[in-house]
């Protein structure tokens, strides 16, 4: 088995090293600690970050040069399945991967994580959110990288008025009339939440961690679930309103037909470019359901960087996800891709605070949940929003659907 523990000089390295998280200098290693040959390194993460890993890639070999020399490879894979491509080849898997923090609970029960030692350092340099999503009990797992893995509104100021945007069918309205689009994408079930999250019905994680309670199916109570449902089903049938995937709805905003949208702090940059002065960013409007405005909810959460236990340079894999993690490299994940730090300095700082795709995240935190669900979750929610985007073309009862719903997403 490659499964190498960390030593007691790593401890120490561990503790030097950590000045990197605030952008400091790091200590040079005891001659002892000096490898010999080619360290070589996998790194897993978004495609859409290849070019700023790669610039962080080479600073990284800068600052070790003479100490070791490095071949790191980049690979694409989804931060989203990480776990499920890990757990499929642990040994053969990266040694440093991004992952969203959903996964770390699988990926340490499965021993592809290993605790990080002496972890006070990354700990208070990290925003305590951060940190939990980081942690399984009280143990941190992993190095938090973004505390923006959540959703909001995008809009073109050239349509919408801040009083428009606080409701989702006036919106929807205004869209129509225009002859353009508010998209959301329904085929996720992470979105779909934004319905049901703030009407008392819930869903979430059993005490054994892996499989989940639903009640979105409930016929009791100020909301029920067909309300929720047939309020999807208003919404869908609106001429302003489309269930498109992110890459459509980017697709969209380019092309034009698209004004709003639910999405991330990932399209910041692209959709300041296409929009200019006109790109807005709040937190998601309430929507209309039983005869009252809830305000529609939000799953929160974070990116995190992992070191694969299996790893057969543990110690050098360590270092490059602190790398990849440290303040100044917080700064530039923001600059060049908008994505929110985890990093408490980097989070305070002016450019940082100023963002308004990163104040429409923080505004919508109030009505956002950290993201606990099971695998089981996924698949019975998308197949129900998708029939509801297309009309419920079979006619199929909504209460037969939702119990349909909850009885997937509760399996086990």
């Amino acid at each position: 088995m490659k499964k190498t523990y960390l030593s007691l000089f790593c401890s120490f390295l561990l503790l030097v090293s950590l000045a990197a998280c605030g952008g400091r200098e790091v200590s040079p290693p005891l001659e002892s600690e000096t490898e010999t040959g080619t360290i070589k390194l996998t790194v897993w993460g978004a495609e859409e970050d290849a070019a700023l890993l790669q610039e962080i890639f080479t600073s990284f070999q800068s600052h070790y040069a003479g100490q070791a020399s490095f071949q790191i490879t980049f690979q694409s894979q989804s931060e989203s399945n990480c776990k499920d491509a890990l757990l499929g080849d642990l040994e053969g898997g990266a040694d440093v991967f991004a992952f969203a923090d959903d996964q770390v609970s699988a990926l340490a029960a499965a021993g592809g994580l290993d605790p990080i030692e002496d972890s006070a350092a990354i700990r208070n340099a990290s925003l305590s959110a951060a940190v939990e999503a980081a942690s399984v009990g009280d143990s941190l797992y992993a190095y938090p990288l973004t505390a923006d893995n959540g959703y909001f509104l995008y809009y073109n100021k050239a349509y919408f008025s801040e009083e428009d945007i606080q409701s989702l069918e006036q919106m929807l309205d205004l869209a129509a009339q225009a002859g353009r689009l508010v998209t959301m994408d329904w085929s996720s079930a992470w979105y779909v939440y934004a319905f049901f999250g703030n009407t008392g019905l819930t869903v979430g994680l059993n005490d054994d961690g892996l499989t989940n309670y639903c009640t979105w199916n409930s016929t009791e109570g100020d909301i029920r679930g067909v309300d929720v449902a047939e309020a999807m089903l208003s919404i869908a049938s609106s001429p302003g309103f489309a269930s498109m995937t992110d890459q459509e709805f980017m697709a969209g905003v380019q092309d034009g037909s698209v004004i709003a949208g639910v999405s991330g702090v990932w399209n910041a940059v692209a959709i300041q470019e296409i929009w200019g002065d006109n790109m807005g960013a709040a937190k998601l409007p309430s929507y209309t359901c039983a005869g009252k405005q809830v305000q529609m909810a939000s799953f929160s959460g974070c990116k995190l960087i992992g070191v694969n236990a299996y790893s057969d340079h543990p110690e050098w894999a360590a270092r490059l996800a602190e790398w990849i993690t440290n303040e100044d490299n917080q700064r530039l994940r923001f600059e060049l891709r908008g994505q929110g730090p985890a990093n408490i300095n980097a989070a305070n700082s002016t450019q940082v605070q100023s963002s308004p795709a990163i104040a429409a995240l923080l505004a919508q935190s109030e009505y956002s949940q950290l993201q606990r669900v099971g695998g089981k979750f996924w698949d019975p929610v998308s197949e129900f929003a998708l029939n509801l985007a297309a009309g419920n073309p079979t006619g199929t009862s909504l209460q037969a659907q939702l119990d349909r719903l909850a009885e997937g997403v509760a399996a086990r």
